[in-house]
């Protein structure tokens, strides 16, 4: 395990990183197949690097529901 924090991505980092649209990061987070984003604030959301890091390194076999 390591001492450092997990980062927050801000929506324009995450789709930069992974190269998808936003309708089809959204209809891949709808269907389990992506990273469920948290809230950060009232109007703010982002998602953990940690599982944006996991869905990278396998987006077909990539489950949210592993992750909970």
């Amino acid at each position: 395990m390591s001492d450092t924090p997990d980062r927050i991505l801000r929506l324009e980092a995450v789709l930069e990183r992974t190269g998808l649209s936003r309708s089809t990061m959204y209809r891949k987070m709808h269907d389990g197949s992506f990273p469920k984003s948290i809230q950060i604030s009232d109007r703010c959301i982002g998602w953990r690097q940690s599982a944006i890091d996991a869905w990278m390194r396998s987006p077909t076999r990539y489950s949210a529901r592993a992750e909970q």
